[in-house]
């Protein structure tokens, strides 16, 4: 004797299963539910194949249908979470059924971002503090989030990254946007998350014209010249320095300038003594080197506080 436990992934629609198990459902001599209204239950039973409801039903009242005769248990999500376990355990003795887990579909990869937008959704609608949010009041998250992202990706041990850290503050980062998202779709000319979405894979795709429309480009450099052709095409900006966020970072803000400034044409006026003027020395530098001098600077001050500890310790 058989019993199958059907589980499905809650966030793939249920009428979408493997052709293993749709075989299943169709070979079944009796398919079993806890309820009609459960979405594998509904798409099995419109498929053509009449469902039995068994409400509350135990993994102990599966076992002794099953001695009567192979079933195919539809499981709800729940279900899908405790029974496996809790069957295995329970034949652990031996006996004359046969239990078999089919998992009728999996996630695809980006599923879990499904979760996100049904958690915010109940935050949103149900959490006093989350439901009073506006973009204005949620800025300074987004700015410390990105800041808190930065900080992983400079403690990360170049010989044996542990990227526990990253992971978390990635994910604080990515609920702002869909926070400002989940925002700005209850306004009547606002944008869901799938805008968002498909503004983004819009822009990838007609910003990389080598890979979705078959342009030859030489290397990298010219990867990025047809980027900055397009953009400025796109953006209809009259300066290559329109676009460059004032509010960066001094050395960030620099390099960037800087890159624009060559595109242009235009090399930086050497030999200023102020302290702009060789701290811009330094930016030119460190971009003749290849190196981001935004990140050097945070790097020499983490060794410098490094220092500092550890001579406190002492």
């Amino acid at each position: 004797m058989l019993l199958t436990l059907l589980v499905t992934s809650p966030r793939v629609a249920p009428g979408l299963l493997s052709w293993s198990a749709w075989s299943a459902v169709a070979a079944a001599p009796r398919r079993l539910a806890s309820a009609a209204d459960s979405p594998l239950a509904r798409a099995v039973a419109a498929s053509g194949h009449p469902v039995d409801v068994l409400p509350g039903a135990s993994v102990a009242a599966l076992l002794d249908l099953a001695g009567t005769g192979d079933v195919l248990w539809l499981a709800d999500d729940a279900e899908a979470e405790a029974f496996p376990a809790a069957l295995a355990a329970a034949i652990v003795g031996g006996g004359d059924v046969q239990v078999e887990v089919l998992h009728g579909s999996y996630d695809v990869p980006g599923a879990r971002l499904l979760d996100l937008v049904t958690v915010m959704d109940r935050l949103r609608t149900e959490c006093p503090w989350d439901r009073e949010q506006t973009h204005r009041s949620l800025a300074r998250y987004l700015l410390e989030e990105a800041h808190e992202t930065l900080e992983a990706i400079d403690g990360l041990d170049p010989e044996e990254p542990d990227y526990t850290h990253l992971r978390e503050e990635l994910g604080d980062l990515l609920l702002q946007v869909y926070f400002h998202a989940r925002v700005a779709s209850e306004q009547p000319d606002g944008f869901t998350i799938d805008d968002v979405a498909a503004g983004i894979v819009d822009k990838l795709v007609h910003r990389h014209p080598h890979v979705f429309a078959g342009l030859d480009v030489a290397d990298a450099d010219e990867v990025e010249r047809n980027w900055e052709a397009l953009k400025s095409a796109e953006k209809g900006r009259a300066s290559v320095l329109d676009g460059i966020p004032p509010s960066l970072p001094a050395l960030a803000l620099a390099d960037k300038t800087l890159g624009r400034a060559a595109k242009a044409g235009v090399d930086p006026r050497p030999g200023d003594p102020s302290p702009g003027g060789r701290l811009l020395d330094l930016v030119v530098e460190a971009r003749a080197a290849g190196l981001d001098p935004e990140q050097e600077l945070r790097g020499a001050v983490a060794r410098l506080a490094a220092d500092v500890r550890a001579t406190e310790s002492r």
